[in-house]
């Protein structure tokens, strides 16, 4: 293994790591998203900031002055920070916009997070005069129809509760002796939310990285067809059921819509992670979504679940209080057909 730069967990679907590659700059026009790039760094942030998401998803401190291989790629966190690598400006510098070295320009963030990693180009990597990109990693298949049943998790914003809740249920659907499959259709590239439903028994879990998107902020019609390719994976391994996070909310730019339709048909249980009772009440009234179970931030308390089955009328559950699991299994007994 290669020493010199630190292998961030975007690139953990190439071979980077362990095959010879050079640098070279390249002229901002003919950057894209998904390129993979090494970067310096130039202030290693604050506080929590000084950590990176290795190819395994185990977290590395970091050192100012040490160089990363990541990708190039949009966010736009509604409660964090929005960046882009397309507002780069001549001077070539730009931001960790995720541990997982999702690289662009920092556009704005929230007051409440520290100041993120800044880091400066060194260039593209580089093999036989071409660019590597993500979506050289990809292993493609036939494109087969979906037919696994599907507990989706949504939210009404990123850290409203979706990895945790899709952790517990997961867990359940494992103890009961079903074969399980997570995955992850929309959002920012981090490989620690995937992994934590490996963690509690899932046989495998895939995310849009495997098919070449550091974040699902793309354009739409190739967005279709990678998830398209990534649902065709899932499709293979003939689990009984798929457990699936649309990260963020369907209605950010992430392409959670989309996701959403093209799994549509075998959805079973729908579970909404929501951040406060309003918050799920709009997104079910913009996104027409009735999930069965509203759990997160919003059920923390009877004040908050009360409120969101008063505005929403949907059944609210704090899965992380133990109490509720023998109604949760009921609940997913009766929507999904499959006794837990």
């Amino acid at each position: 293994m290669d020493h010199k730069y630190i292998y961030t967990s975007l690139t953990r679907i190439s071979d980077l790591e362990n095959k010879d590659f050079g640098l070279k700059k390249i002229d901002r026009t003919h950057w894209e998203t998904g390129d993979y790039v090494a970067c310096r760094i130039l202030d290693p942030g604050s506080n929590n900031i000084l950590t990176l998401e290795l190819t395994t998803g185990r977290m590395r401190g970091i050192i100012g002055g040490e160089s990363i291989v990541g990708a190039l790629g949009e966010r736009h966190a509604t409660l964090e920070a929005t960046g882009t690598w397309r507002e780069v400006g001549d001077d070539l510098k730009m931001h960790v916009l995720t541990a997982a070295g999702l690289f662009g320009k920092l556009t704005s963030k929230s007051v409440f997070i520290p100041n993120m990693m800044e880091v400066v180009y060194m260039g593209h990597v580089m093999r036989y005069g071409n660019k590597v990109r993500m979506q050289d990693f990809i292993i493609p298949t036939p494109v087969v129809p979906f037919k696994t049943p599907v507990v989706l998790f949504t939210g009404t914003s990123m850290s409203a509760g979706k990895t945790t809740s899709a952790r517990i249920v997961t867990n359940l659907f494992v103890q009961a002796n079903y074969k399980v499959v997570g995955a992850k259709l929309a959002g920012a590239g981090r490989y620690k939310d995937i992994l934590a439903i490996k963690d509690v028994g899932a046989e495998a879990v895939m995310d849009f990285v495997d098919v070449g998107l550091p974040s699902s902020i793309f354009p739409r019609i190739q967005y279709k067809e990678r998830i398209q390719l990534l649902l065709s994976h899932i499709e293979k391994l003939k689990a009984d059921i798929a457990i699936v996070e649309v990260g963020a909310s369907p209605l950010e730019p992430y392409n959670g819509d989309i996701a959403i339709k093209l799994i549509g048909e075998q959805i079973k249980c729908t579970v909404l992670s929501a951040s406060d009772p309003y918050a799920a009440y709009g997104l079910m009234k913009a996104f027409e979504i009735v999930p069965d179970i509203v759990t997160g931030i919003a059920s923390n308390t009877i004040a908050g679940r009360a409120m969101v089955e008063e505005l929403c009328g949907v059944k609210t559950l704090n899965l992380i209080d133990f109490s509720t699991t023998p109604e949760l299994k009921e609940i997913l007994t009766e929507t999904t057909g499959f006794p837990v």
